[in-house]
């Protein structure tokens, strides 16, 4: 499988040209399934789903002039029949994984089937943003305010103060199993005003306690992966963590 994971979607002219490097064909010419998945465990999910769909958000994703588009939920899919859903999958040029909460992403991808699918999708495009992009990992990590139970995991915690522009910040750190799709982990809007845990000193923080090589990239940056192989490509600031 090829991936092109961001941290806010399509962003810029570089990752659209690598996008379409990837699919091997313009954008008007491929077709996606948007997957909203991760961003429902929050109580606006209903609406920032809803708005991703009509290409509203400010991640550049569905909105980018695909073919066709269709919306893939994947809490839905153990109740439907194998035969339905994954001919649709296999038929689409792209996936895109919007963002939200990695955890409850990466346990419904494995719930749902998918990925065991998606090692059987060599040319399929696997477009992760935030979220999406940090489930795609064997082991990824990610902060919250409160700890996450309930997820189907066997998770590692810890907690952790992250110092923002606002004062300290108490965290509870968790790492999991993603879906296996790449051997590194990525931390998403490095330095973003928005995402203040994601500071550079609270990357490398964060990174440390991992135990695989770790990208942090801002909103400007993506990492295109073909067979293993990672390029970054970044109108922006990223940073490796974890290499000798």
């Amino acid at each position: 499988m090829k991936l092109l994971l961001t941290s806010s979607g399509i962003n810029n002219a570089s990752i659209l040209d690598a996008l379409v490097e990837l699919l091997g064909k313009p954008i008007t010419e491929s077709s996606a399934l948007v997957i909203p998945t991760a961003i429902l465990p929050f109580s606006s999910g209903p609406e920032l789903a809803a708005r991703l769909i009509r290409g509203e958000v400010q991640t550049p994703l569905t909105n980018l002039g695909w073919r066709s588009l269709g919306v893939l939920e994947l809490t839905a899919l153990p109740s439907i029949d194998r035969e339905v859903w994954v001919p649709t999958v296999q038929a689409a040029d792209a996936l895109l994984f919007w963002g939200g909460d990695p955890l409850y992403l990466a346990f419904w991808m494995k719930e749902s089937g998918l990925t065991d699918l998606l090692a059987s999708l060599p040319t399929t495009v696997y477009v992760g943003t935030s979220a999406g992009a940090i489930a795609a990992a064997s082991t990824f990590g990610e902060t919250y305010t409160e700890p996450r139970t309930g997820s189907g995991h066997a998770l590692t915690s810890e907690e952790m103060v992250f110092a923002t522009p606002d004062g300290d910040v108490n965290r509870t750190f968790v790492t999991a199993a993603g879906a296996g799709l790449i051997d590194f982990a990525v931390i998403p809007h490095l330095d973003s005003p928005g995402h203040p845990d994601a500071s550079l000193a609270n990357a490398q923080t964060w990174a440390a306690r991992l135990p695989v090589p770790t990208y942090a990239i801002d909103d400007q940056t993506a990492l295109k992966v073909i067979d293993g192989v990672v390029e970054v490509v970044s109108e922006g600031t990223w940073r490796l963590f974890g290499l000798a």
